[in-house]
């Protein structure tokens, strides 16, 4: 029974809670807030022992929703979106915790938007019908817009603004794709559906010139969220005035969207194209572009919320050739880096907010030497700092590992200079966190900081929890996502 009502409930819940949120008094909102992404959390966590690591699709549901059309309400999880799921639930009650402090001002408003995200983000990774993927990423777009917009930093109007105009030119012309490809296969097949398994089984007689405006469709709606350089103009800005919440949701679920959109729709739509050789070169060198711009621009931040916005380029430059790269070991490696990314720079931009509310700066210039006055924070960061850098026992050196390894058997020279994103990471953060934490406390303002909260405590451990287990023992993770990874490579490259 759980299987079949589980993936509606996720989708649900956050909107009638939202609601309530609307409704009950503004001191109040927060709580029922947390309440209500506890409950979602707590739904989603039995799909970690439910779900069974086998290729192909569970927890489906289907039902008819606009019947003459083709459009059904279908959604369902294998081993790729089980994670994304699963994420988006983990982080969504530590960010309201994360934003206790933060928030002052229209709190149901705030807090109402952060559960309509969580329904758009959750349908993005859950829809196996196109119509019915359109809509949810665009009820992502609408909340995203607000929280940046409303809540955010001095020039919040222009970031929002930006990052609706990237995120909605993209999305227009994947709506254009869609509807061509429901067309033709329509045509092709007699049966007019947006269902994913119908298209994705008659497409073969696509025509070739048709494939690559369709596949450069959906290419650049995916790359400008991922955000793949030079599409990624938006990231720092939306990031830097964004809200904490805001700031860990983009860099922790929305970012995913594009790379989930690339290994669910892209690439198996349009295997032949994906894997001609312009595009395999224009992919690879964007990605290495991506690694060692986002590293390199990253070392020269003078404000560490900048600074970690550019990692997020680095990181998923990892992901993307990971992708390409095409073997089990890439793949799962790319997956990975998706979810420890969520992680390790949730815990980065939470753990710079919680600054941010102490001394309201976010200039690296502005600390100094407060290890010895705020020593638990000095302590988080320092490990979650070497969790982003990939030190071995972390999350992020399995992922990275993983991706390096089986990519150099595909692109042996781009994986090696991929490796020196690695040593770049190093260099900024390790930069970084001794200006912040270890030099001389030569400024007045920073001998009264108080240390972590139980409250933020209460954010932060968790986090850690997960980076301390996947670095150590990723093989529950793997075992999961490989039937899918394999699945993947099969449909896109059968030999």
């Amino acid at each position: 029974m759980y299987a079949r009502w589980v993936l509606t409930a996720l989708l649900a819940w956050p909107v009638v809670a939202a609601a309530v949120v609307l409704l009950v008094p503004a001191p109040r909102a927060k709580y029922a807030a947390l309440v209500a992404t506890l409950v979602e959390f707590a739904l989603s966590v039995p799909l970690w022992w439910v779900f069974v690591p086998t290729g192909g699709m569970q927890f489906i549901a289907d039902y008819a929703w606009i019947a003459p059309w083709g459009i059904h309400y279908t959604v369902g999880l294998d081993g790729i979106s089980l994670f994304l799921v699963l994420l988006t639930t983990f982080l969504m009650p530590l960010s309201v915790l994360g934003s206790w402090r933060y928030i002052t001002k229209r709190e149901p408003a705030f807090y109402a938007l952060l559960l309509v995200l969580t329904t758009g983000m959750i349908g993005v990774f859950v829809a196996l019908d196109l119509f019915l993927f359109y809509v949810m990423w665009e009820v992502m777009l609408i909340p995203m817009y607000f929280i940046i917009g409303v809540w955010g930093g001095e020039n919040r109007l222009y970031a929002a603004i930006k990052f609706f105009i990237y995120t909605f030119f993209g999305s227009l012309l994947m709506l254009v794709a869609i509807l061509i490809l429901y067309f033709h296969v329509g045509q092709a097949t007699g049966t007019y559906s947006f269902a994913y398994s119908h298209i994705l089984a008659n497409l073969h007689n696509l025509d070739s010139s048709l494939g690559w405006w369709l596949f450069g469709a959906f290419f650049l709606a995916f790359a400008i969220k991922v955000p793949m350089f030079p599409f990624h103009t938006w990231l720092p800005d939306a990031h830097v005035e964004a809200p904490t919440a805001g700031s860990v949701i983009l860099a922790g679920i929305l970012l995913k969207m594009g790379t989930y959109g690339f290994l669910r729709f892209a690439l198996p739509f349009f295997p032949t194209v994906a894997l001609s050789q312009t595009v395999q070169m224009v992919i690879v060198t964007l990605s290495l572009i991506g690694i060692l711009y986002g590293g390199l621009v990253a070392m020269v931040q003078p404000d560490f919320k900048k600074l970690i916005a550019y990692s997020s380029v680095a990181h998923l430059g990892f992901v993307m050739l990971g992708i390409w790269a095409l073997t089990l070991q890439s793949v799962q490696g790319a997956l990975l880096v998706m979810i420890n990314h969520g992680i390790s720079t949730g815990a980065l931009f939470f753990l710079v907010g919680m600054i941010y509310e102490r001394r309201h700066s976010r200039l690296i210039d502005a600390y100094g030497g407060i290890a010895r006055v705020v020593p638990l924070f000095a302590a988080i960061l320092t490990i979650v700092s070497l969790s982003s850098i990939g030190l071995p026992g972390t999350n992020g050196f399995v992922g990275e590992f993983l991706v390096l390894l089986g990519a150099f058997r595909t692109y042996p020279v781009a994986t090696a200079l991929a490796t020196t994103g690695v040593i770049i990471a190093a260099a900024y953060l390790l930069w970084a966190l001794q200006r912040v934490l270890f030099n001389p406390l030569d400024k007045h303002e920073n001998e009264k900081l108080t240390d972590l909260t139980p409250r933020e405590l209460a954010v932060l451990i968790p986090l850690l929890v997960c980076i301390v287990w996947i670095g150590v023992y990723p093989k529950p993770f793997l075992t999961r996502m490989e039937p899918a990874a394999r699945q993947f490579i099969e449909q896109v490259h059968p030999k």
